[in-house]
């Protein structure tokens, strides 16, 4: 470090002139020691001061590196801002809604659905301004930086004028996987003037929740049905054979129907004399039966 200069070497005092009394201290040993102490001191003093400057000079570069590192790093990865001229907003016109969750409200889209949104750009500025690409993508909630799903860019390449407005619309689709969960929505307009600086406005830039479909029957919903009606039809095909093997088990009870048809009955085992008589019992029964009848119609005229 300049500005730093070693002390003065002390003098040393002449032997001779030099007098100390006493008995056991002679005067010449004394001012040798003295002088050799005051030379060590000088030599500790330069040694410190040494020190203080290089570790002066090593903290001057590390602050210099770590400038233009900080300056690099700027230079590389800075990204372009909105222009104060111009104004932005964004309305979405179809597929938003609100999702509660962790007892915050926050806006949500459902799952592969159409979201279509609006945004506006007003140059407020004296130079006309050239918008380029409308761009959207889905962001890791935690880091920014990683990309869910990316959509296409729409090149727009649209003037607008001093003082005018211009309105583009802009449209994508969440994935179906991603309902459910919350990731961070980034919209983009990309524009510059006239003098060729990029501006990036971020038009949108939250946390939203991907919600799931409600409406329609997905894969798992009539996987699931079809699951019950097998189920409910192996059921009733189980009930059904086990009523029909106890019916089976079952002896089948014998009942004696008798004789429905005379002419089946073999008569040649009974006597001839008998069978006259029964014949002729069964006319006068038969006979009697019939004048009985015909008495009774006679009373009822």
């Amino acid at each position: 470090m300049t500005g730093l200069s070693a002390p003065p070497t002390p003098e040393r005092l002449p032997l001779a002139g030099f007098q100390v009394t006493g008995r056991d201290c002679p005067g010449p040993l004394v001012a040798a020691q003295d002088a050799t102490e005051d030379e060590e001191a000088a030599e500790d003093i330069i040694a410190e001061d040494e020190d203080d400057e290089a570790e002066v000079e090593d903290d001057e570069t590390t602050d210099l590196t770590e400038e233009k590192e900080e300056e690099e790093e700027d230079a590389t990865s800075g990204e372009a801002k909105a222009s104060p001229n111009a104004d932005t907003t964004i309305l979405f016109v179809k597929g938003e809604g609100r999702s509660s969750g962790g007892g915050t409200d926050t806006q949500g889209f459902p799952a592969n659905n159409i979201v279509k949104f609006l945004v506006g750009f007003t140059n407020k500025g004296s130079e006309d301004f050239v918008v380029e690409s409308l761009d959207a993508s889905f962001r890791y909630p935690q880091d920014y930086q990683f990309y869910i799903q990316n959509f296409t860019a729409l090149q727009l390449n649209t003037v607008v004028q001093s003082q005018r407005q211009a309105t583009f619309e802009y449209s994508f689709i969440p994935a179906e996987p991603m309902g459910g969960r919350p990731f961070g929505l980034v919209i983009n307009l990309n524009y510059k003037d006239t003098n060729g600086n990029v501006f990036q406005d971020a038009v949108f830039n939250q946390t939203v929740t991907i919600t799931e479909k409600e409406d329609g029957l997905d894969g798992e919903t009539v996987f699931l049905y079809v699951f019950l009606s097998g189920l409910g039809l192996l059921v009733i095909v189980g009930l059904h054979q086990l009523l029909e093997s106890r019916k089976r088990r079952r002896p089948a009870t014998k009942v004696e129907m008798g004789t429905s048809n005379h002419n089946d009955v073999d008569m040649s085992w009974i006597p001839q004399e008998t069978l006259n008589q029964i014949s002729k019992l069964c006319f006068r029964s038969v006979c009697s039966r019939m004048i009985y009848k015909e008495i009774n119609k006679l009373k009822l005229q």
